[in-house]
């Protein structure tokens, strides 16, 4: 595997399709990297600050407010000296679990079609499963985590919200994720705000590629 010491940016992204159904999904052969965490837990922030575009991924307030599955096409750039590589791919925005403002069934829904996702996207390299590092091992991630397990998907654990925190506590709560959801990599502390956490998460999905 390699170092987490390479000079890699995200200099191009852009919206491609949403859809609720596989026959909707983008037809490519570009890999992806997919999102997914209870509703408000700051995946289209988190999307946002990895891309450096502010814009990119709809951020809001409402928790639920994202429905479909969100494909937004990237470009990895990396630069070993005089020589660069380009890398594109796709990164894709799930659904958070655990809120529906319209009721069960939509609910129900959303479980079904970020499950069909989980299990049948033949492209899916790794899943970033995001958590609030104010509060880890919540019951309602612990259930999250041990279905994706039980599938054998590869599993990123991100702790957001990390600037929310004082540094004792951050390294506290991020063993902690370390400890309660071991994951293909260790678990990263990220911050949206500050986008600490952006530079060890590129380097990892460049390792998947």
């Amino acid at each position: 595997m390699m170092t987490e010491s390479k000079d890699l940016q995200i200099i191009k992204a852009e919206y491609t399709a949403s859809a609720v159904r596989r026959d909707q999904y983008p037809e490519s052969e570009l890999m992806e990297i997919a999102f997914l965490g209870r509703s408000n837990v700051g995946k289209s922030s988190l999307i946002n600050s990895l891309c450096n575009y502010r814009g990119l991924a709809r951020v809001s307030g409402e928790p639920g407010k994202t429905q479909t599955v969100n494909f937004y096409t990237v470009l990895l750039r990396e630069k070993q000296g005089e020589e660069s590589e380009r890398f594109p791919l796709f990164f894709v925005d799930l659904p958070g679990y655990g809120f529906a403002k319209t009721g069960g069934a939509n609910r129900n829904m959303w479980s079904t079609f970020i499950g069909e996702y989980v299990e049948q996207s033949p492209r899916l390299t790794l899943l970033c499963l995001l958590m609030d590092l104010r509060h880890p091992g919540l019951a309602i991630d612990q259930k999250a985590y041990e279905w994706m397990r039980s599938h054998g998907v590869p599993l990123q654990i991100i702790g957001t919200k990390a600037d929310k925190l004082k540094t004792a506590e951050r390294k506290r709560n991020l063993a902690k994720l370390d400890q309660l959801f071991p994951g293909t990599f260790p678990a990263v502390a990220y911050s949206s705000l500050k986008n600490d956490g952006r530079d060890i998460l590129l380097n990892r999905f460049r390792s998947m590629i």
